[in-house]
């Protein structure tokens, strides 16, 4: 990962980073990350897609949810052990509180229809952001080493084994993960010995 690209902001402080992501975790009922995207990458600019995408991956592989494991990982960057508290404290503290106060709230309406149709609503929602983010971030697969069509071939059937077969995503990523890192190290060997033979 590249820490220093020239035309990327960094966050100027710890407090910076616990301010924006305690604002990214207030935008992401239902899912944090199509708006993490938007955010790192889009608006704050510390981040390029490629980037996100490493980190994401990273984030995914990791015990833990994927988004803690982002902020984690985006506060150390900067930062380190410091940043990575304030990312994940702002991550977690204020959304925290306001999910007690929906449990005490959802505990006394929850046989409500309204309520439930509500929360059906917002599931539907929430699945529309993160189909809009993975094909937003589908642009960074072209820098990938493995190509777009190796992308393709494996993204397949880890849709098919974790979507419709219902299998458990660990064996999953065990399984085409290793794949998928055998295929990339072999694509960046070769890559660099036919520039070695060149220069």
């Amino acid at each position: 990962m590249t820490d220093e690209t020239p035309s990327l902001a960094r966050p100027s402080s710890e407090r910076e980073l616990f301010v924006a992501f305690t604002l990214l975790a207030l935008q992401g009922f239902g899912g944090v990350l199509a708006v993490a995207q938007r955010v790192l990458c889009e608006q704050k600019r510390w981040l390029t897609r490629e980037q996100f995408v490493e980190i994401l991956a990273f984030g995914q592989v990791l015990p833990g949810p994927n988004v803690c494991n982002v902020a984690l990982m985006v506060g150390d960057r900067f930062f380190g052990w410091r940043g990575a508290f304030a990312a994940l404290a702002g991550m977690m503290t204020v959304p925290l509180v306001i999910v007690l106060a929906i449990t005490m709230a959802y505990s006394h309406y929850a046989s409500n229809p309204i309520v439930a149709g509500a929360l059906k609503g917002m599931g539907a929602v929430a699945a529309g952001l993160i189909v809009g983010t993975a094909l937003k971030l589908m642009s960074a697969l072209r820098t990938n080493p493995m190509g777009i069509a190796a992308c393709a071939v494996l993204m397949a059937p880890a849709f098919v084994s974790v979507a419709i077969l219902r299998w458990p995503l660990v064996w999953v990523l065990l399984g085409l993960g290793t794949v998928a890192c055998l295929l990339a190290w072999r694509r960046l060997r070769a890559g660099s010995a036919a520039a070695a033979e060149s220069g």
